[in-house]
């Protein structure tokens, strides 16, 4: 009885390392697939070069804008675009081009802050969901179908009313109104993986409960959710953008985008750039984001 029962155990755990070597070899395969793509495709390769000038203006704006983006010389003020002034001047003289990419560092960061909020609250609360399972599944999941039937920013605003005005607390508001959609993928995800033969096999081979989860159910669950918060920082842009834009963000003279956008509205009709090239610089910081997850969702979906 003891053979048969070492004998149990044994092919358990070949079952589980054999279950686990591939799934890390798809991974790998996958990640090198990633590469390639991006350098056969110029459309991606143009978006993760857009991207990547965006990180480097908020963490290193005076590498590409050395001016101040507060000063202003008035009279200097609604210059069109130049090779001076590469968008121009605003309303009393500031250079345009160098608060958009000193106001990159505000937006972003708000926006990151949103997309960690809602990826660690919402992944959690669905991982919990899809591994219970049960009552509290029903419960939490009904709860979250009433957040799912609310409008992201009209959430976001009832959470700002609540938290008050400021760049952080509109990151907040914004992450935590993307709760309901982070949790439903991270949910579905689990009960995939739940199911799998590497998961079987480590329960089979005497695991506990949280070596499953951690070790096992969430890395291999959290593909789905990463591709989701590569298209909520484009989603998390846009909101943080459009309430820095109705006033909740930064106080002027702050560069926010949002605010650079609402500051141009009085001179729409004289002064286009004011608004035109801000607003420009966050389209197409949001449709880069959602090229990349388009293609990240692309790869999972070979994966699996």
């Amino acid at each position: 009885m003891t053979e048969l029962l070492d004998d149990v155990t044994a092919t358990s755990k070949d079952r589980f390392a054999d279950a686990l070597r591939e799934r890390q070899d798809e991974q790998t395969r996958g990640r090198l697939a990633w590469l390639l793509d991006i350098l056969r495709k110029p459309g991606l390769l143009v978006a993760s070069v857009w991207l990547a000038l965006i990180l480097a203006a908020a963490f290193a704006p005076q590498l590409l804008a050395p001016g101040d983006p507060l000063v202003g010389v008035p009279a200097d003020k609604l210059q069109a675009p130049s090779s001076a002034h590469w968008f121009g001047t605003d309303q009393i003289g500031r250079d345009l081009y160098t608060r958009v990419v000193h106001g990159t560092h505000l937006t972003l960061e708000a926006a990151l802050v949103a997309v960690g909020v809602g990826l660690l609250v919402g992944a959690a609360v669905g991982l919990l969901a899809g591994f219970v399972g049960g009552v509290f599944d029903d419960v939490v999941m009904r709860i979250i179908d009433v957040l799912l039937s609310i409008p992201g920013l009209l959430l976001s605003l009832a959470l700002i009313t609540a938290l008050g005005f400021g760049t952080i607390k509109v990151a907040i508001a914004v992450g935590l109104a993307s709760v309901a959609t982070v949790s439903r993928i991270m949910r579905s995800e689990v009960l995939r993986v739940r199911s799998s033969v590497y998961v079987e096999a480590a329960h089979a081979g005497g695991s506990r409960w949280w070596s499953v989860l951690f070790q096992h159910v969430l890395p291999n669950a959290s593909g789905p959710v990463i591709v989701l918060a590569a298209l909520q920082l484009g989603a998390a842009i846009l909101a943080v953008s459009a309430l820095s834009f109705l006033g909740f963000g930064a106080p002027p003279p702050a560069p926010e985008w949002g605010a650079l956008v609402s500051g141009g509205r009085d001179y729409l009709r004289t002064s286009w750039w004011l608004t035109t090239l801000p607003g420009l610089t966050i389209a197409l910081t949001v449709l880069a984001a959602g090229r990349i997850s388009r293609a990240l969702d692309r790869h999972e979906g070979n994966d699996a």
